[in-house]
């Protein structure tokens, strides 16, 4: 099993309406292309004055599976991210093996 980790942090001020579109929209777009089994999406608890922290992850059987999601579904699901809070966040992207 493997978790695909995004780390994102946003501006404070587009903080509730981020977390309502990843939930709505985003998260369920990601789930609809039928490479993940589960997801979770965790706030880091910091005191950071200029954003919040979020990690969204996403649980995989195997790194082909991450492989195809990479090549196939993610650039249109990062673009649309990107042109929504452009300037407004930054990001990251781990893989993690469970064991």
């Amino acid at each position: 099993m493997f978790i695909y980790n995004v780390t994102v942090k946003i501006d404070t001020d587009l903080a509730a309406d981020w977390l309502s579109w990843m939930q709505t929209t985003h998260i369920p777009d990601v789930m609809a292309t039928g490479m993940f089994l589960n997801h979770r999406i965790c706030r880091l608890l910091s005191n950071d004055d200029d954003g919040l922290t979020y990690a969204i992850q996403y649980e995989c059987t195997d790194l082909a599976t991450l492989q195809r999601y990479s090549t196939q579904y993610a650039p249109k699901l990062q673009a649309d991210h990107a042109n929504r809070y452009a300037n407004k966040y930054v990001a990251f992207r781990t893989v993690m093996e469970v064991l």
